[in-house]
């Protein structure tokens, strides 16, 4: 099937003006002007899109969400609900990557793993973290590096604590042990083979990142810490994490992420290294403030939109090694989200070329289309 969304106002996430979008079966085959009469006349299906006064953008890359949901801190009358399709689609989040957090006693990798191929199935691309809070991770085959190698979803290893009383209060040592097997299955598998690490509220902060770029054998890049906007002096920390070359999250789960991210930028943070979460489910936090935020840091922090995208798309992706996703360009995965150049609010919502939300409801296609 061929889809033609033309007329609309193009971040890539660059700005590229005002050209079409040529989607062929998943992928995106073509950015600029095309032949509308010789597409119409192929004997194969054509949808034509009109996004006049629309953004079209990248579909958004959410890399830290509890699909299955948050474990209860407060006792098991507070266990999180877990993440629906519908909820990441109306969001245009169309890439996320799950987690567990603090409760791997009940929340089990297993589930995860399911939930996240029955994302994928839906439409949406899901992928998820082996391990924890704790030391030593939970894995599915016994090993993380194995868990990367053997299992097409898992990316990396995490959320693993620290600066956290609820974190396994790991030495540099033990940390340094799992960077090392992580990397090495990322190297096997081709992905990421990224640590993600969440920091807490504790004074060390991320002190232990830098201790592992200053005394071990670790890469940077493989070194990702969420959570970075807690504090100033946190961000402080963060910031100069980046510039030696670790990726830094920030999360939605509080309003105001505009003012973090000029902080971050203002004060020498690297922006290719910089990324935003969610963190749905934990208490407060929906997949919906992704794209609550992104609006806002617009429109109320006065932030421009090329400058905040890429944190939302082609950042993550990067970081993740997802080298189909986060941009719009030929070959890519058609992952669109069409937002009303006016409110910024969600119009269409496009995942591996098919129309998942239209006119901000999910989507019903005409009778014989298929999904």
């Amino acid at each position: 099937m061929l889809t033609l969304i033309r007329d609309g106002e193009l971040h890539t996430p660059a700005p590229a003006g005002v050209q079409p979008v040529l989607l062929v079966g998943e992928r995106i085959a073509h950015v600029g002007p095309v032949d509308e009469a010789r597409l119409t006349s192929l004997e194969i299906p054509c949808e034509v899109v009109d996004a006049r006064g629309c953004l079209v953008l990248p579909g958004l890359v959410d890399p830290h969400e509890h699909l299955i949901g948050a474990g209860g801190e407060k006792g098991f009358a507070s266990r999180m609900h877990e993440v629906t399709l519908e909820q990441l689609l109306l969001a245009g989040i169309t890439t996320v990557v799950g987690c567990l957090g603090t409760d791997s006693a009940t929340r089990h990798l297993g589930a995860l793993v399911g939930k996240a191929r029955q994302l994928t199935e839906g439409g949406v691309s899901a992928f998820l973290y082996t391990g924890g809070f704790h030391l030593p991770p939970r894995t599915l085959t016994g090993s993380v590096m194995e868990d990367l190698v053997l299992i097409d979803c898992v990316l990396g290893v995490g959320e693993l604590a620290i600066a956290d009383a609820r974190s396994s209060q790991a030495s540099t040592a033990e940390l340094a042990r799992v960077v090392a097997d992580t990397m090495v299955g990322g190297t096997l598998s081709g992905k990421a083979g990224v640590t993600h690490f969440h920091t807490g509220p504790g004074r060390a902060r991320m002190s232990q990142l830098h201790e592992l770029l200053d005394n071990y054998e670790v890469r940077p890049e493989c070194l990702y810490a969420t959570h970075a906007n807690r504090t100033d002096e946190l961000l402080d920390d963060a910031i100069a994490l980046s510039r030696r070359g670790a990726y830094i999250d920030m999360d939605t789960v509080d309003p105001g992420l505009g003012r973090w991210l000029r902080y971050y930028l203002e004060h020498g943070g690297v922006p290719e290294r910089l990324t935003v979460s969610s963190d749905a489910h934990t208490a407060g936090a929906e997949p919906a403030r992704l794209h609550q935020e992104l609006v806002a840091s617009v429109r109320e922090h006065g932030l421009a939109l090329d400058t905040v995208l890429p944190f939302f798309t082609a950042n993550p992706a990067a970081a993740l090694k997802l080298r189909q996703k986060g941009r719009l360009a030929p070959g890519m995965d058609a992952d669109l989200l069409l937002l009303d150049a006016r409110t910024l609010e969600v119009v269409h919502v496009f995942t591996r070329g098919r129309r998942r939300v239209g006119n901000g409801k999910l989507f019903v296609p005409p009778e014989g289309r298929g999904t």
